[in-house]
């Protein structure tokens, strides 16, 4: 193998918008990002379904009796 290679991984500290900070590892001095673990709809538990029914209630709705 090549030496030098590879960067250096150093332990750095992550800048989300919503005001948490957390940290990582990183070739980078600082990480700023958009969103992380808690502000993120699936691991707050904010999400929501958007399917309200499955294909036989779609399909009665469309074609059933009226």
């Amino acid at each position: 193998m090549k030496p030098n290679l590879h960067p250096e991984f150093k332990e750095v500290t992550v800048h989300c918008a919503c005001g948490n900070t957390f940290t990582s590892a990183s070739t980078k001095d600082e990480v700023k990002v958009e969103i992380c673990s808690a502000c993120h709809p699936f691991y707050t538990g904010l999400n929501k379904s958007v399917e309200k029914g499955g294909r036989v209630e779609k399909f009665n709705k469309k074609f059933g009796k009226k």
